[in-house]
């Protein structure tokens, strides 16, 4: 009864923040491919499981797409943090699945900082149908299996993580303090844009993929 509660509850949490309303954008964002993006730093490499709980590289899921990869806890409520990234990517996602020609070349990955809660059963849940369902866009949601493999990819990815309010042994902690941060990726694995809160806007993220996407298309380096 307590981990069918758990996933109802994660399920909602995830199902609550698409329907967050994603501030209106304040100005007009340049037109793809009017603009460069610049290469930031390359994605970190490492093991993570999937929701299924099969483990695999990080690579595999920051490689031969445009990728938007975020850092999530599924219980997290501050509006301005996980909801809203989670809210923003749902309303892109319904863009993409309505553009033909963006279809099959995007990848959102969504992946926890907190793998002794969020174990692959309560991504899943909180994926929800975003999480299973099979169709023109990719949607990961990750964990990893402790803390050891993760802290090589929250440095990689310069995610500071902490523990807001510490709790005795077996309970969940309360709060995660963290900045919230989007990063988009090319195909290769390089990391080319990172939105705060104050940029994370669908407008604004599809223009970068497309800018992208009319690279000239190179192998990723191993």
């Amino acid at each position: 009864m307590r981990a069918a509660a758990l996933a109802l509850a994660l399920y909602a949490g995830g199902a609550a923040a698409q329907s967050l309303a994603v501030p209106a954008l304040a100005y007009v964002p340049p037109a793809p491919g009017s603009y460069r993006l610049e290469r930031i730093l390359r994605a970190p490499d490492g093991n993570v499981l999937d929701s299924d709980g099969k483990l695999h590289r990080l690579s595999a899921f920051t490689t031969g797409k445009v990728t938007l990869f975020s850092f999530i806890y599924t219980y997290c409520s501050d509006p301005k943090g996980c909801p809203l990234a989670y809210a923003t990517l749902h309303s892109l996602k319904q863009t993409i699945e309505r553009t033909p020609a963006l279809h099959g070349k995007v990848r959102f990955v969504s992946m926890s900082f907190d793998p002794e809660y969020d174990t692959p059963v309560a991504m899943r849940s909180y994926g929800g149908q975003d999480a299973r369902a099979a169709g023109p866009l990719e949607w990961r949601f990750l964990t990893s299996r402790n803390g050891r493999e993760l802290a090589p990819l929250l440095d990689g990815f310069g995610q500071d993580v902490s523990v807001a309010m510490p709790q005795p042994a077996g309970r969940r902690k309360p709060v995660l303090s963290h900045m919230l941060k989007v990063y988009l990726l090319d195909p290769t694995g390089e990391v080319r844009e990172i939105y705060s809160t104050s940029w994370l806007h669908p407008a604004v993220l599809l223009n970068d993929i497309q800018t992208l996407l009319r690279e000239p298309v190179k192998t990723a380096r191993r």
